[in-house]
């Protein structure tokens, strides 16, 4: 059975980060809010999890789970390297609607789906979220719907989507304007744009000083 924590009430938001750190590490789903939609999330390093996260949203392993991390630090101990074009963005735009596609570290021991050595990473600007992330460390997290349904800009809409496959909802209020992450693979050595979101193209092009072209 899920239950749903309204974090707009201190005691209430502490009793529910409780409750959801508790869950990751017992390999369960939560749902938390970020600065873009709302998310799905399990333990990156647990891969029975992920794939019930998959299970959840009804996805395979051939669309990879991205990662939530709650510091600019945690990225180096996930990665081969931090080039410095990537440096630039997360400066930047973390914590912030930008997603970043690296070479994982080949030591991670986790299953994000078919990733091909690589992981798509970013920091939420959500302070649920970042408590949540602190508490429990890398989180694979994807966003709380139904594959083929729309993403979801608030708890309720997570829960009459994901019901009780998900342990615990985090109940952020609403996500505003339900806008995903721009993601930059920078895994080519010249920067690509995967999706357009919420960080736009102009602003990415002013940090890193060169045009970003989209992937084809």
């Amino acid at each position: 059975m899920s239950t749903v924590f309204d974090c707009s009430s201190p005691d209430k938001r502490e009793a529910g980060l409780a409750a959801a750190a508790n869950a990751v590490r017992a390999g369960g789903l939560v749902v938390l809010p970020t600065d873009t939609v709302y998310g799905i999330g399990a333990d990156a390093f647990d891969a029975e999890a992920v794939r019930s996260l998959l299970a959840a949203k009804g996805r395979g392993p051939d669309m990879p789970v991205p990662v939530l991390v709650g510091s600019w630090s945690t990225v180096d101990g996930l990665v081969m390297s931090v080039p410095d074009q990537a440096r630039a963005l997360i400066e930047a735009f973390w914590p912030g609607g930008l997603s970043l596609v690296l070479p994982q570290a080949p030591s991670l021991n986790w299953n994000l789906g078919e990733t091909r050595g690589t992981v798509n990473l970013r920091m939420p600007l959500h302070p649920v979220a970042l408590d949540l992330l602190r508490e429990v460390g890398p989180m694979a997290v994807s966003s709380a719907n139904s594959t083929g349904q729309p993403p979801a800009g608030n708890v309720t809409e997570a829960e009459e989507q994901l019901g009780d496959r998900v342990q615990v909802y985090l109940d952020g209020g609403p996500s505003g304007d339900p806008v995903a992450s721009t993601i930059v693979d920078l895994t080519q050595g010249t920067p690509r744009i995967l999706r357009d979101g919420a960080v736009s193209r102009a602003e990415l092009s002013d940090v890193l000083g060169v045009e970003l072209e989209a992937d084809r």
